[in-house]
Order: structure tokens, then sequence, then C-alpha cells
């Protein structure tokens, strides 16, 4: 499961650019990319759309605060996966919801021709994944879904290497376990 769209060839350097350009340059080469990723953390296109969005117009309003614009995707990245655990966060609060009680509303539902897209197999391994908890599922998602090595998925959750190698350890035992209940 990789999206490559966030490995597209780089635009032009940055600091050559103004900011509105170098923004848009970056929005072309990596928000699908950035956007299938917010989908896996969410399950929901719509606000995995709008978390995209809202990341990169921060990264328009620091622009003149980085002090590194070639790390501008790596600010960005990490303002995707703050923005969808914030909206898990906000879903989690929802008055007169509790988690994991098997609402209607509890997971959001796609759209047949979504479901139509993606094998059955996938499918399955999006659901576990959806499952698991949101630590886990992140350091799985930037680990083999972006295809970040230790030191990027590090980066991106503002964690250490070694909590890195012991969530993503444990996120694959949690998959592991909810793909064989689901067999």
């Amino acid at each position: 499961m990789k999206a490559n769209a966030t490995d597209a060839p780089h635009p032009a350097p940055a600091a050559a650019l103004a900011p509105d350009q170098a923004v848009t340059a970056l929005y072309q080469a990596h928000a699908l990319g950035l956007i299938r990723l917010a989908v896996v953390m969410l399950g929901d296109r719509h606000a995995a759309e709008d978390v995209v969005q809202e990341a990169f117009c921060g990264l328009y309003r620091r622009w003149h605060t980085l002090s590194d614009t070639g790390k501008a995707l790596s600010y960005v990245r990490s303002s995707v996966i703050n923005g969808c655990r914030s909206v898990l966060r906000r879903r989690s609060r929802a008055p007169g919801r509790v988690a994991g009680d098997g609402l209607a509303g509890d997971q959001p539902v796609e759209s047949a021709e979504a479901t139509a897209l993606v094998s059955e197999e996938h499918q399955e391994v999006l659901t576990a994944i959806r499952r698991l908890p949101d630590r886990q599922r992140e350091a799985l998602v930037l680990r083999f879904y972006l295809d970040l090595d230790e030191a990027g998925v590090a980066a991106a959750m503002q964690v250490s290497r070694g909590t890195v190698k012991s969530t993503t350890s444990r996120g694959l035992a949690a998959l592991g376990r909810i793909l064989g209940e689901q067999s």
C-alpha cells in the first residue's frame, strides 16, 4: 500500500519562488498523496480534503516564518497528521455518542462507487487499519503507505525513533489479530 504521489518530483526550489507559487507547486505535487493519507486515517474523503486544504493554508500563512523552506513538505505532512488527530478527537467527543458504541454514525459510510473501486481485500485492510488506536494507525500509514523511513515517521509524528519502532511493531501485531478475526 504505497502512495507515491507524495514522492513525485519536487518542484523548483522553494527559495527561488514567491510564497504563493511555492505553496501552489507543493500542492500540485503532493496534495493527492496527502489526501490519500488523510482518507486512510479518517475514513472520510470530505474530512480528509478539508484537513489537507487547511494544512496548505496554514503553510501559506506561516511561509515567512519557516526556517527552512526546503522542509515545507514535512511541515505540511505533520500538519495533516495533526489535523487528522483533531478530527478524530472531535468525533470521539461528539455529544450523545460514545466512541465504538456501534451506532450507525460510528463509522463514515462510503459511497457505492468508492466501495466498488477498492478490492474486497484492500477494503478489509483499510477497515482493520481504522480499528487500530490512533498512534498505531499513524505509524503504520506513514511507514508503509507513504513509505517513510523511521526518521521520517518520527519527524511527522513528533516522537522518537524508538517510539516509532515499538508503535509500528504493536500496530502490525494488532493488525494481524484484527485481520485474523475477519477471516
